[in-house]
């Protein structure tokens, strides 16, 4: 059985699965790069399925967002209010590729066809709003992407509007968070690219892995501009979630497919670092919960995406009529 592992975009809360996949290492003994065959990644998760194509410890992953955060999301009030004003944006985009380049190491330079597994990065064009997905060339797909430095195609795929600047890609153009729009959560498109764009992988074969940022399920009423452009923004990253989720359970229903996330307890935004040590404990309290070897082998029920976990709330708690 092959394995896909996609990861959500979100900022500082990308802890979370990270946390998750450490808690997989620590019970396997292996990296988790030894246990799928394709991670995806939006946003931090870009990040985080770097690191793990680079065969980075998932633990040093969870070190990178409980120490270095601060590093990225630093914010000087008079300054960061200025540079929203002036550039529409807070933090330094630069310092975030430098960030990563300097975590991935070795395989900073690597491009996305020098990588282990297979990979997809997701993205967006900032001049057309076209999607891209940063994946290794095959003769199937476009082979547009497999020449593209892999710390660009993350950088590119964490530049979230209002937070950083758009990078440029040589050939491309400045591109933005891969959230923007559907792939907050990347499964969906991963599993295409999978399914229909090689010819390595069969959906009844093919075990998929999904781990979620923390969603908030009772978000308070937008009150001013601010406050309702705040909204809009972590709606985009946030809908396509469950959106995705579901689609890939309808359109593969023979895949086991499981869905790791937890609810928040309010809003925690994407640059956050106060709140990191609170998330991470979030993180470690879902992980204590997950049976990883029975996911692992497509055995473990309570994680497992059925057609009642896809539905909405109401539904599942009051049933039908």
């Amino acid at each position: 059985m092959r394995r896909i592992l996609a990861i959500d975009g979100g900022g500082v809360r990308g802890i979370i699965p990270a946390t998750l996949l450490a808690a997989l290492e620590a019970t396997t003994g292996r990296p988790a790069r030894d246990d799928f065959d394709f991670v995806a990644g939006t946003s931090t998760g870009a990040v985080i399925a770097a690191g793990i194509a680079a065969g980075i410890p998932a633990s040093r992953l969870v070190t990178l967002y409980a120490e270095r955060s601060g590093e990225v999301f630093r914010r000087t009030p008079l300054l960061s209010t200025l540079r929203r004003i002036v550039r529409g944006t807070v933090y330094d985009t630069s310092v975030l590729n430098a960030l990563i380049r300097e975590e991935l190491g070795a395989a900073r330079d690597w491009r996305l066809n020098d990588a282990p597994v297979d990979l997809l990065i997701t993205a967006k064009r900032l001049t057309d709003g076209m999607p891209w997905y940063f994946v290794r060339d095959n003769p199937v797909n476009s082979c547009r992407a497999g020449a593209v430095r892999l710390s660009d195609a993350v950088t590119a795929s964490a530049a979230a509007p209002t937070y950083f600047d758009p990078w440029p890609i040589g050939g491309i153009g400045e591109l933005i968070d891969g959230g923007i729009g559907v792939a907050g959560n990347p499964v969906y498109q991963a599993c295409v690219e999978a399914f229909q764009y090689t010819d390595a992988y069969e959906p009844a074969d093919t075990l998929v892995v999904s781990l979620g940022t923390g969603k908030l399920l009772r978000r308070p009423r937008p009150t001013w501009l601010w406050s309702w452009l705040g909204w809009l923004l972590s709606e985009l990253l946030r809908s396509p979630a469950e959106q995705q989720t579901e689609l890939v359970h309808r359109h593969w229903p023979e895949s086991r497919f499981y869905r790791l996330d937890l609810e928040l307890p309010d809003e925690i935004g994407l640059d956050a670092v106060d709140r990191v040590a609170e998330l991470r404990a979030l993180g470690e309290r879902l992980a204590s919960a997950v049976d990883w070897p029975a996911i692992l082998d497509g055995t473990d029920a309570r994680y497992l995406v059925t057609d009642a976990s896809t539905l909405p709330r109401e539904y599942c708690r009051l049933g039908p009529g």
